[in-house]
């Protein structure tokens, strides 16, 4: 009667253990799919400069595609 009790609880933590790893790869593969992108401010052709000397810059976080390859 123990075996059997104890072969049920395992078969019930397996699969809890088993969502928790799928759920960290999924986490580490959306932190790799993103690309900060930044581009420079420009007003009349120029760059726009902040008190410092540098340079304005707008940056936004997008999605990186995989391209894939072609062959004939």
């Amino acid at each position: 009667m123990k075996n059997y009790i104890f072969v049920a609880g395992l078969i019930l933590c397996v699969p809890a253990v088993a969502v928790d790893n799928h759920a960290a790869a999924d986490a580490a593969k959306a932190q790799h799919a993103t690309k900060r992108v930044c581009v420079d401010q420009m007003k009349d052709g120029k760059p726009v400069k902040d008190p410092k000397g540098n340079t304005k810059q707008t940056c936004k976080d997008v999605k990186e595609h995989k391209k894939l390859e072609v062959t004939k």
